[in-house]
C-alpha cells in the first residue's frame, strides 16, 4: 500500500481549534516536523482540513 509523507509548513498560530487537533492527530506538533502515514481515506480526509498548512509527497 502507498504511504504519503506530510510535513507542517505554516504555523497553527491564529488558526481554528479542529485545524489544530487535525495537526496533532496526524502527529505534527511543530514546524517542518514529517511523519509517514498509510494512504487510506481517512488520512486524505485529515490531510484536506490542513491542506493550507501542509506538504504532502507520495512515498512507495
Amino acid at each position: 500500500m502507498a504511504q504519503l509523507k506530510v510535513r507542517q509548513v505554516r504555523s497553527t498560530i491564529g488558526r481554528k481549534q479542529n485545524q489544530r487537533d487535525t495537526l496533532r492527530s496526524l502527529g505534527l506538533k511543530r514546524l517542518n516536523d514529517v511523519v509517514v502515514k498509510e494512504d487510506r481515506p481517512e488520512i486524505r480526509g485529515m490531510i484536506a482540513t490542513v491542506s493550507h498548512l501542509v506538504a504532502v509527497e507520495e512515498v512507495d
